[in-house]
């Protein structure tokens, strides 16, 4: 019977050191990088930077909608504080206009990122496979040594994570800094500076509330980068092992419709059932590896807006700010803790991205090496002679 539980397994497979895993990543992450750039450059990349553009000026727009939400919300609370209906109807009749340009905005951004993310990955794709069937390479890659195994599923799936994911990151990264740019300005404008006595002496810490939201995100995202370092490796071998099965299922069915031999058959089912129990244990180490990842930000998602308003409570009992400021304030903080927690919120899809970039790069090693190339011989500049760099 298969073992259901998440206890955390053991694993007793030989692992490599972490220097030599650095290096392969490092090779893998320059190969990879050494054909997709290609995609950014030559005389027809004008249209992809159009749309690059295009994809900022929506981030600005956003932003914008944003920052007057906010503003929306201290005027709106504000007006309930001083029980004004004629001010609250004017905040309603505002919401629309607020609520239509967020929502078109938005549809037009996933347009914008997904058509980004189609363009990248048919390009590339196209790359790999012209470089894989050249030659007779795929008929050959077998005689390599390495990690190369299922090239069809780091094309199929490895490919899209590896050009979905940058798009969607350096749109949030480009996000999260204008959004922390304009929001701390915010915070340190309606927070101003509190005082208080230590020992007899009064102290003032200027701009309390950024300094706050500072230390707080530095503490949440130091805290993910130390719980969830192994994730990138635990996803690179979990995908393996999950192609690995797809595989053996499919030697399988070819032995059922004759194209493999069937004096084969009691191996490949043996195959099929030790690809099926390496593939439970390593969904075991990333059941573990994501629970530890996911005491950090759910934490985060519980407290960062209470910490918001506790910093606020001092100025809002002391009269210092409005119910509406405090709204403000609060929400600004939320904010800007998330544009500086990126990291945190990002973390499982940049190990997941950097495991398929990381296959996709070992690939076109492996299919280096059928050039003539040695394994140890294949560095960037000899890579970047090879056909697969377009």
């Amino acid at each position: 019977m298969l073992d259901t539980s998440c206890d955390e397994p053991d694993d007793s497979r030989p692992a490599m050191s972490s220097d030599d895993e650095n290096e392969d990543g490092n090779r893998e992450w320059s190969r990879f990088w050494l054909t997709a750039r290609h995609f950014w450059l030559g005389w027809t990349a004008w249209r992809v930077w159009l749309l690059c553009a295009a994809l900022i000026v929506l981030v600005v727009l956003q932003l914008y909608v944003q920052f007057r939400f906010n503003y929306w919300n201290r005027d709106f609370f504000d007006a309930l504080e001083g029980r004004d209906p004629a001010r609250l109807r004017q905040q309603a009749v505002l919401l629309i206009p607020l609520c239509l340009s967020s929502v078109v905005l938005a549809i037009v951004s996933v347009w914008g990122r997904m058509t980004m993310q189609r363009n990248w990955r048919q390009w590339l794709s196209a790359k790999v496979i012209d470089y894989w069937v050249e030659n007779d390479r795929y008929a050959r890659l077998a005689t390599v040594q390495g990690d190369q195994k299922i090239p069809e599923y780091r094309i199929a799936e490895d490919v899209r994570i590896a050009t979905d994911a940058p798009i969607d990151f350096v749109v949030s990264v480009i996000s999260a800094l204008l959004t922390a740019v304009v929001f701390v300005q915010l915070l340190w404008q309606v927070g101003g500076s509190i005082g208080f006595a230590v020992a007899g002496l009064q102290l003032w810490i200027p701009g309390y509330l950024v300094v706050g939201v500072v230390v707080y995100s530095g503490l949440v995202t130091g805290a993910m980068l130390w719980v969830g370092a192994p994730l990138t490796r635990v996803i690179q071998t979990k995908n393996q092992v999950e192609s690995e099965l797809i595989t053996a299922a499919h030697h399988l069915r070819d032995i059922g419709e004759g194209v493999m031999p069937k004096h084969e058959e009691r191996g490949v089912i043996a195959s099929i059932w030790l690809a099926l129990d390496r593939t439970i244990q390593q969904w075991k180490r990333l059941c573990w590896q994501l629970m530890r990842n996911t005491l950090v930000s759910h934490l985060n998602s519980l407290l960062a807006p209470i910490i918001g308003l506790v910093l606020c409570a001092p100025k809002f009992l002391g009269d210092q700010m409005t119910l509406g400021e405090l709204t403000q304030a609060a929400a600004a903080f939320t904010l800007v803790q998330g544009s500086f927690n990126w990291m945190v919120d990002n973390f499982s899809r940049v190990a997941e991205w950097m495991s398929s970039l990381e296959r996709v790069g070992g690939l076109l090693l492996s299919l280096d090496r059928l050039n003539g190339v040695a394994a140890a011989e294949v560095t960037p500049s000899a890579a970047a002679r090879q056909p697969a760099d377009g």
